[in-house]
């Protein structure tokens, strides 16, 4: 959501529509041409199945866990990628784990956590601080200072864990059906690159030294990407926003507010810390909420770096 290049695509066996069919404007600068053609949209709208829910509020989840030292809680789970929040007490550590075939995004919350990733330097992660670790690449995390660790976690949805040979594996929750064998792990280490790199501290970095927010992570199968600008006047409800043909997209609030509009759910404003999922095929819409030039980040969660973002004819392509 958000991105500079947004356009108006249509399915591989559908036929174009004329350019009559558009309101007689420029496309804005730096965009390509508008086009316009019959998209499918889920109709009626994909449901919200559990875990998953329009708003997790942050203070839900910690309620949900009070009086625990050490929890997991899913939030996301749809065919493309799965999100859980955690909790480590000081003193605890992840095993050494990587994984086959995709990324692995971290958003720190509250505590320190000491980052270990083959071939890096071990880092010391706070609230605000963004983590990529590559396909492939071994990493741990230890929670550290006096406080527990809180850490979101998105991965490919089903991946499991390949474990060090010496390492006795966990027996895989979320899926039946699946044993460890020792086998020889071929085709490569992921790599950083300069899109993807080991982490960002976000508040550091771009609120305080007022870095780009951009995409963090961009792979072929996950994207993330910061979003931020200054509170702005709530569109009005006829701003529909788009719609996404094939998948799921979900957010964490960074900072500031933001205010949402999705398909068959109420209107609500989104604090830091809250994950928000608009299912597929709802027409949503997310805008900076109040107070008026006050900032405000959402961190935009979805399977494809260049998504089709469908949008009403009447708006010629804007939000």
């Amino acid at each position: 959501m958000g991105r500079g290049t947004i356009f108006l695509s249509l399915c591989a066996t559908a036929a174009f529509l004329g350019a009559s069919s558009l309101p007689a404007q420029a496309p804005p600068a730096g965009r390509p041409p508008l086009q316009i053609g019959w998209s499918p949209k889920k109709t009626p709208y994909a449901a919200y199945q559990a875990p998953n829910r329009a708003w997790w509020k942050l203070a839900d989840v910690l309620a949900m866990h009070k009086g625990q030292k050490n929890w997991s809680q899913p939030i996301v789970r749809n065919k493309d990628l799965m999100a859980d929040w955690h909790q480590m007490a000081p003193g605890g550590h992840t095993p050494e784990v990587e994984y086959p075939d995709n990324r692995t995004g971290i958003i720190v919350w509250a505590g320190q956590l000491k980052v270990s990733i083959k071939g890096q330097e071990p880092f010391i992660a706070g609230k605000g601080f963004q983590i990529d670790v590559p396909f492939r690449l071994p990493f741990t995390m230890e929670s550290v200072g006096n406080e527990p660790a809180l850490w979101f976690e998105v991965h490919a949805a089903g991946d499991l864990p390949i474990y060090p040979v010496a390492t006795t594996p966990e027996k895989p929750k979320d899926l039946s059906g699946f044993t460890y064998q020792q086998a020889v792990l071929m085709g490569g280490d992921g790599k950083y690159d300069e899109v993807n790199k080991p982490y960002l501290d976000f508040f550091k970095d771009v609120v305080q030294g007022g870095a780009r927010a951009g995409a963090f992570i961009s792979g072929d199968h996950m994207f993330i990407n910061n979003i931020r600008g200054k509170g702005t006047p709530t569109p009005p409800p006829s701003n529909l926003g788009h719609f996404h043909f094939g998948h799921d997209e979900f957010w964490f609030i960074m900072e500031g507010n933001i205010d949402y509009q999705i398909e068959g759910v109420p209107f609500f404003t989104a604090a830091p810390g809250d994950i928000v999922t608009a299912a597929q095929g709802r027409w949503h819409r997310a805008s900076f909420g109040g107070p008026v030039g006050q900032m405000a980040t959402r961190v935009a969660i979805n399977p494809y770096p260049y998504g089709l973002h469908n949008y009403s004819v009447e708006s010629g392509g804007r939000q």
